[in-house]
């Protein structure tokens, strides 16, 4: 599958998934959409561009989004323990988060497309699954989180669809600067 057919193909729930469920997932699923429809028609260069003073780029934004559901959802499946513990962050560590933001050489945009349409597919799947949006874990030590704040599920696919549609609009203005195309408005 090419980069811009990747980028308006659609996720949408299962007829199964109801109510507050499906709700969700189609929030979701919304934000998704403008966030790919940024990058149609773009070749990989294009992809890994800076177009504003921001480090980011589509393609790199595309692959936080990715990183952050897939965190997410493994902290819905595992517990907090999966996100490890943001304060004892390495600059190391840090170096490594800075290469979400960017397309690295090797990658591609068709390939950054097809991982998020797959932590997409499984995001989908599990929330299918879920048998209650209100269990909650603690979240783990990180600067920006109250110690002893619990999230429930609920809560964190609420984020995970406020982070997409913050980026959303972020690659927006990306794409824009680019080329002048637009996504959104």
């Amino acid at each position: 599958m090419t980069a811009t057919q990747h980028a308006t193909t659609q996720t949408t729930p299962s007829p199964d998934v109801t109510g507050e469920y499906a709700d969700l997932l189609e929030a979701l699923a919304h934000h998704r959409r403008f966030l790919r429809l940024t990058t149609r028609d773009l070749t990989d260069e294009q992809a890994g561009q800076r177009t504003t003073v921001s480090e980011l780029c589509l393609g790199g934004l595309i692959k936080h989004v990715t990183s952050v559901e897939r965190s997410w959802v493994d902290f819905i499946q595992h517990g907090p323990q999966v996100l490890g513990n943001w304060s004892d962050m390495t600059e190391a560590d840090w170096a490594q988060r800075a290469d979400e933001f960017r397309m690295l050489p090797g990658e591609t945009l068709a390939g950054v497309l097809e991982e998020y349409a797959e932590v997409a597919r499984r995001t989908d799947e599990l929330v299918g699954t879920l048998p209650d949006l209100d269990r909650s874990q603690p979240l783990p030590s990180a600067p920006w989180h109250e110690p002893g704040t619990r999230w429930s599920v609920r809560r964190v696919l609420l984020h995970i669809i406020g982070e997409t549609a913050q980026h959303a609009g972020h690659a927006d203005i990306i794409r824009e600067s680019l080329d002048g195309a637009k996504s959104m408005g």
